[in-house]
């Protein structure tokens, strides 16, 4: 997010940061985004998620930089506390603009920030069985990544109130399930077809095949504040990946178990009851997410970024925090402290 330095309300310097970037050599680049109060950092092709989190690092301190040139600032977290999402300017793009005219108030609602994550498959095939298989998991990966407790001024007693907005896009939340790669493409053909999209990007899902790519985008955790839960979370979903890939085949995930676990880990964050992936008990969301790195811990050490899984605590998420300022000293003192925790480490 874009700030004011002086009153940390989003601001509209998209276009500052784009211009300060021109010419630079970055590891990566600063993008548009929907709102002009918004810049996306990404990153270039890494070999180890240890990689991503040395770019991101770097891209995050371009950012930061490019900023203060202008009086600006910047703040990593899901939502800001207090600035009204409508009141936003649309970022000067033509995709944007188009956007806005067809969603309305639900595209003008999304002053949200998350977390992409793209992780290299070994093929089509691989990548739709790696969708199931990660699917599963995800409402645990945003239970812990929670940190979008406000919207709009209010304390919205959501863990992630992000993730309760990107629910209002059309194409959101779980795809349907597809028997084969072919199966996505004829569906995400079939409604280009007919007007609805006007490519595979245009399917707000939490997680997507992205060919043009080669990955597997996983699109559902909040963006985190530290710099080193970017790190963390790119690694576990790596790790998560390799695991399913690497794995006996399984079926397709349960939608409705998704369904209610997705609302669940939005609500109540790690302190969540979910359906174990499984289908057959539950579990909190911490107890889940301890399973869930003891399940990635091979693959993690085989990747070598176990040491990176270290940041996460799933007992807790960002958003405990940043509620723990705001109620001690008021929504302003949570996104000052947020914009002081971007830029630094834990």
């Amino acid at each position: 997010m874009i700030l004011d330095a002086e009153t940390l309300a989003l601001t509209p310097g998209i276009e500052a940061l784009i211009g300060w970037a021109e010419g630079r050599e970055l590891p990566g680049v600063l993008k548009m985004e929907l709102l002009a109060s918004m810049v996306e950092l990404a990153t270039g092709v890494c070999t180890s998620a240890e990689e991503a989190l040395q770019a991101v690092k770097a891209l995050r301190e371009c950012a930061a930089e490019a900023a203060a040139d202008s009086g600006l600032a910047l703040a990593a977290a899901g939502t800001h506390a207090f600035s009204l999402p409508t009141a936003q300017q649309i970022a000067p793009d033509p995709r944007y603009l188009e956007f806005v005219k067809y969603a309305g108030v639900s595209a003008r609602r999304q002053a949200v920030c998350g977390l992409h994550v793209h992780v290299g498959m070994p093929g089509p095939e691989e990548c739709m069985a790696a969708l199931e298989g990660v699917l599963a998991w995800l409402p645990i990966v945003l239970a812990l990544s929670a940190n979008s407790p406000f919207l709009a001024g209010d304390e919205t007693g959501l863990a992630s109130s992000r993730a309760e907005v990107l629910a209002q896009l059309p194409r959101a939340s779980a795809p349907p399930v597809f028997g084969s790669y072919g199966e996505w493409e004829a569906f995400v053909e079939r409604f280009v077809r007919l007007g609805l999209a006007d490519g595979y990007t245009r399917f707000w899902w939490d997680i997507r095949p992205h060919p043009r790519f080669g990955t597997l985008e996983i699109r559902a955790p909040d963006q985190p504040t530290a710099v080193e839960l970017t790190g963390a979370f790119a690694a576990l979903l790596q790790a998560l990946c390799a695991t399913v890939v690497e794995g006996p085949p399984l079926g397709p995930a349960r939608r409705g178990d998704y369904a209610q676990n997705r609302w669940a880990a939005l609500r109540f964050g790690p302190r969540a009851e979910l359906i174990h992936p499984d289908g057959e008990r539950t579990g909190t969301a911490a107890e889940l997410g301890q399973e869930l790195l003891e399940l990635v811990a091979p693959a993690a050490r085989d990747l070598r970024s176990a040491g990176l899984l270290a940041a996460l605590d799933p007992s807790r998420c960002e958003g405990d925090r940043q509620l723990a300022v705001a109620r001690a000293s008021g929504p302003e003192a949570a996104v000052a402290d947020v914009a002081d925790r971007t830029v630094r480490s834990l």
